[in-house]
Order: structure tokens, then C-alpha cells, then sequence
């Protein structure tokens, strides 16, 4: 249903957004060859097989990628057909997936151009294998520098990090940069450059595009040199789900900047559709192959790397009261459901059953939307609604989500009740927010603690660290992005002695 009252309220709020938010955006330069490689990004897409995506100015008929074990003999290679745009967008989204490749291997790859570099990657752990390793949690993530700044109250914060370009500066980013040899991969559930903040139409307009397009690019092309090495693994969150979030604004959106419609492009052919159940339980291998179908990357879908199971959720549509549907909490962006009926929650309940809990003990959830956060912002009580029953009812471990832009660790908790386990074995999943790696909206103010919270953070720009110590430690810290200072630390022990799989 239209919400005129919604519409209003926007039009009354639109002067103070105007008052803080109009900024200049500007375009990339386009390279003289088209076909140069940008806003490179890779995907961890199946148990020997990484995707590499990128962007280029013109299409592709043929993408390629060259690579192999050195740096100077690239003697495998790859190619698709898949180069895709949509109406505003000036750039054409590559994807080709580089099969084959033995586990937790350096390989070196180059996409084929007149004009790009040579760049390496690890490639996947096999699920099973036990070494230890580390993985890093970033929502929240948008184009911050010269065209980008953050307001808390009426002060504007911007920060000067002389190792990135200065027009493209940003604390989480460069420390990402800084300590690339520490992690395998990164997830970030959601709101990725927060182009639709963005209202004003960008300097150096070339092609008669907007500040929406200038925006992705830039943001894009600045995380580049993080995920052209590390697997940068996707979901959406409501910045992406239109060119604008104010209602009245959404309405005039064109063609191209609705529905998710860069998400899908950008993501859409490099994210996992599904692995192939290891374990020998018959009963894994059904729910695994029931999950395969019903999985809709870039939206919702599961990997798994060494000894967890990841598994990526969409709470912004496919499910009852979903919030950027028509009917949710902001329904007026009117975002399609992009699966049947149930469609998501019945493969989440698949996914989960199919956990060979002796090959892949852990079990984390990335989402975008939380349901436990403090009494400074609101849960999404539809997404608690259709959530968390599935993850206690399968044991999950470790749920991740953002949105609040700040940083919280929970307890475990289900059902607002702190298991009396508290890390020791808990039968509850622990929770916490990453969402403080910086956009233009700032942080968010933590408010009152809940009494499930134990850890809350919003004084500067921060993101999640998450190690996996051996099949019964994983260890959580919150790292702050300008100093690389751990702001929190704890240890999650479970026993991992009971089996999820059901037939």
C-alpha cells in the first residue's frame, strides 16, 4: 500500500537531509582502453573454485582471466560470456569462474587486458581442514574522503590517511589494506557505498549519468585493492535497494536503480549457488541438495570454508513482513520478492540440516538486519519472527549482522533470553553488530545497553574479527580502524557433540 503520510513526513524531513547532504560526487576517470579492469572483486564460489568479477567501459565478448601457481607462468585460463550493464550504469560487470584449483594454494592471476596487473589470492580451504585461520566481518562500508563525509550531530568528521589516494581515503579500508596477510575472507551482509544517500549530481558528468552511478563507482574502485585479493563475500541490505531511501525520492528513481538492480549485476554471477555435500550421512547430502535448489545468490546462499559453514541471509525481502517489501517497515522502496513462497526459509531450514557438524563444526549466520541490538536503535522484530527460530533449532553458533552503525557483542541469547551458558557450550547462537566501518550517515549513538549486551562501541570506526581457533574455540574482537587497536575480545567454546542433520 502507498503510505502518503510516509510521503509527507519526507517532504517535511527533506529540507535537514538537504542541509547535511548535498556533496559533490565525481566520476572516475575512464580509462583510454575500455577494457581496462576496475572495481575488481573476488568470490569464494565452490570447494575448488574461486569467481573473479570485474567492471570494465565497454562490453566483453569473451572475458578471460590467465592463471596459475607463478607470478610469471599463468598457464591456466578461463572465459565466459557473462558481461552485463543495466540502463544507467556506464561500466559492464565480468564474471568468470577459475575451477580446478588445489586447496589453500597462492595463486596468481590476470585478467586479460592490453592493460592489467598481475594479482594473487589463496585459494579455498577444503571444508574439513582444521587450520586454524581468520576472517573479517564489514557492513556498513561506504565512499568516505574528499566526496564523502559523516555527521554526528553538527559535527563533521573526516579523516586524512596519507597510504590512500585523498580523494579516496578511509580508515576501514586502508586497514584492511594494511593487514591483508591476517585474514582469508572478508563477509559484509549489507549496505555497501551508500550510493542512494547521495543527492546531488556529480562534477565531471560524462554520459549524462548521476551521482547514484558516481558513487558505486567510486566506492568500488576504492575497495579494489582489498577485493581483488581477498574473497569478498556479499549479501544486500536496504542501501541497496534503490537510488534513494527518502519515498518521495524513491518514486523518481529510472530504470536501473531499483529492485537491486546494481547488487544483482555486480554480485549476482560471482557469489556460491551451492557445494556439494562432503559428508557421508545420506541425510546431509538430501538437505544439501534441497538447499542447492532453493538457494538465489546473490540474495541468499551458504559456502563452506575449512572448518565452517557459512550461510549469507537477505532480511530485506522473502519473508513475512520483510522490510523493504510492500507492507514492511519501509515498504515504499517496494522491493520485489525474488523467490517463491517461503522460498528463502525453506531453504534456510535445508541449508542448516544439511551441517556435517564432524566436518564443518561451526555454523555462522551473516545477515544484515539484527534483532538484538541496544535500546539506541530498533530491532527488526519480523526478522526475529522468521530467523531465529532456524538458527537455534540448528545450532548455529555465531550470527553476524550490521546495520546499526556501531559495534555490539551479545551474549547468546534466544528468544531475549540469555542462555545461562553464557560462552561456555551455550545451546543459544551468539550475536553481534559490525556495523561502524564508516559512511556518510556516520555512527550511531549505542543508547541504553541491553542486558543481553556486553560489549558496545561508537566512538570511532571499527569492524569485527572472527578466528577460528580449532573445531571447539572461535574467537571474536572488534578492532578499531584507525589504530588496529582490539577493542574486545572473547572466546566462544562449544563441544560441537550433537548433530543437526535431519532427514
Amino acid at each position: 500500500m502507498f503510505d502518503m503520510d510516509g510521503v509527507l513526513a519526507s517532504l517535511r524531513l527533506f529540507p535537514l537531509f538537504a542541509a547535511y547532504a548535498w556533496a559533490a560526487a565525481s566520476y572516475p576517470t575512464i580509462p583510454q582502453d575500455r577494457t581496462t579492469p576496475v572495481q575488481q572483486r573476488l568470490a569464494v564460489k565452490g570447494p575448488n573454485s574461486v569467481s573473479v568479477g570485474w567492471n570494465t567501459y565497454q562490453k566483453l565478448d569473451q572475458p578471460c582471466v590467465q592463471y596459475g601457481t607463478s607470478n610469471n607462468s599463468l598457464t591456466s585460463k578461463q572465459c565466459s560470456t557473462s558481461s552485463v550493464t543495466y540502463p544507467t550504469s556506464r561500466t559492464y560487470a565480468n564474471a568468470v569462474t577459475l575451477t580446478g584449483l588445489t586447496p589453500a594454494t597462492t595463486y596468481y592471476y590476470k585478467i586479460v587486458s592490453t592493460n592489467s596487473s598481475v594479482e594473487h589470492f589463496l585459494s579455498p580451504r577444503v571444508p574439513g581442514d582444521r587450520t586454524p585461520f581468520s576472517v573479517n566481518a564489514i557492513i556498513d562500508l561506504g565512499v568516505y574522503g574528499a566526496d564523502g563525509f559523516t555527521i554526528e550531530g553538527d559535527q563533521t568528521k573526516r579523516d586524512i590517511i596519507p597510504q590512500i589516494d585523498p580523494s579516496l581515503n578511509h580508515t576501514t579500508i586502508d586497514r584492511l589494506a594494511r593487514t591483508v596477510d591476517d585474514y582469508e575472507f572478508i563477509i559484509h551482509p549489507g549496505d555497501l557505498a551508500y550510493a542512494d544517500d547521495w543527492f546531488e549530481k556529480p562534477k565531471n558528468v560524462l554520459d549524462g549519468k548521476n551521482a547514484f552511478e558516481a558513487i558505486l563507482e567510486q566506492f568500488y574502485t576504492q575497495l579494489a585493492p582489498v577485493a581483488s585479493r581477498k574473497p569478498y563475500m556479499a549479501s544486500p541490505g536496504n542501501h541497496e535497494v534503490a537510488c534513494q531511501e527518502i519515498p518521495v525520492l524513491t518514486l523518481a528513481c529510472p530504470e536501473g536503480q531499483k529492485n537491486f538492480t546494481d547488487f544483482m549485476n555486480r554480485f549476482g554471477q560471482t557469489m556460491p549457488t551451492s557445494f556439494a555435500s562432503t559428508s557421508a550421512n545420506q541425510a546431509a547430502k538430501v538437505n544439501a541438495n534441497k538447499a542447492a535448489a532453493l538457494a538465489k545468490p546473490p540474495f541468499w546462499y551458504s559456502f563452506e570454508y575449512g572448518m565452517v559453514h557459512v550461510t549469507m541471509i537477505d532480511t530485506e525481502t522473502d519473508f513475512p513482513s520483510a522490510p523493504d517489501q510492500p507492507g514492511g517497515s519501509s515498504g515504499y522502496l517496494n522491493a520485489s520478492p525474488f523467490g517463491t513462497a517461503n522460498q528463502q526459509l525453506d531453504w534456510l531450514a535445508a541449508d542448516l540440516a544439511s551441517v556435517d557438524r564432524t566436518v564443518t563444526p561451526w555454523v555462522i549466520v551473516g545477515g544484515h538486519r539484527p534483532w538484538y541490538t541496544t535500546k539506541g536503535s530498533s530491532p527488526c522484530t519480523a526478522c526475529q519472527n522468521a530467523f531465529e527460530p532456524l538458527l537455534y533449532k540448528y545450532g548455529v553458533d555465531l550470527a553476524i549482522f550490521g546495520h546499526v552503525h556501531n559495534s555490539q557483542r551479545f551474549l547468546p541469547v534466544n528468544n531475549s533470553i540469555a542462555d545461562p551458558a553464557k560462552l561456555n557450550n551455550p545451546k543459544a547462537p551468539m550475536y553481534i553488530v559490525a556495523g561502524g566501518a564508516g559512511n556518510i550517515e556516520g555512527l550511531s549513538s549505542v543508547g541504553g545497553n541491553s542486558t543481553t549486551n556486553v560489549f558496545a562501541y561508537a566512538e570511532d570506526f571499527s569492524y569485527a574479527s572472527v578466528s577460528f581457533l580449532d573445531k571447539n574455540n572461535l574467537k571474536v574482537g572488534f578492532i578499531r580502524s584507525s589504530t588496529g587497536d582490539v577493542l574486545d575480545s572473547s572466546v566462544l567454546y562449544k563441544a560441537h557433540s550433537q548433530q543437526f542433520v535431519v532427514q
